[in-house]
C-alpha cells in the first residue's frame, strides 16, 4: 500500500467563487447562478440575472461539500433534505436564511422554511 495521498485544495481557495442557495443549500459558481439561477428555487428566488439576488439568496459561507448523483435513492440527499432535487454538489450546512420577503413567499406557497444552518434539525 503505498503512502502516497491525493492534494486536497485549500479551503479559502477552493471556496472564492462558489457560492451555497440559502433555500436548497446547491453549490455553484457565481457566474453560473447569475448565469442560470438556481435549478431548484429559481422560481422563487429569482436569482437568474440578478446580482442583487445573487448576494442576498446565496453565500459563500458553507461548510462541506456532498456530490448528490442519484437524489432520490441517497440516504445522504434524503438525511440533506435534497432527495427531490438535481444532481449536483450541496452544502453540508450553510450559514445564513433567506430574505424575509422569500420567506413570507414561501408560506403564501404553504411551504415550511427550514433554514439550511443544521441548528434546528427534525
Amino acid at each position: 500500500m503505498s503512502n502516497v495521498q491525493a492534494a486536497v485544495p485549500s479551503q479559502q481557495r477552493f471556496h472564492r467563487h462558489l457560492r451555497a442557495c440559502l433555500l436548497c443549500s446547491l453549490v455553484q459558481h457565481a457566474n453560473d447562478f447569475r448565469r442560470i439561477g438556481c435549478p431548484n428555487c429559481d422560481e422563487i428566488l429569482q436569482i437568474k440575472g440578478s446580482a442583487e439576488r445573487l448576494n442576498t439568496c446565496t453565500t459563500t459561507s458553507f461548510d462541506g461539500l456532498i456530490a448528490v448523483i442519484d437524489p432520490e435513492n441517497s440516504w445522504v440527499a434524503r438525511w440533506q433534505r435534497t432527495s427531490k432535487y438535481v444532481r449536483g454538489m450541496y452544502a453540508i450546512r450553510v450559514k445564513g436564511r433567506v430574505p424575509h420577503d422569500v420567506e413570507e413567499d414561501l408560506e403564501a406557497r404553504g411551504i415550511k422554511y427550514r433554514p439550511r444552518d443544521q441548528i434546528d434539525m427534525d
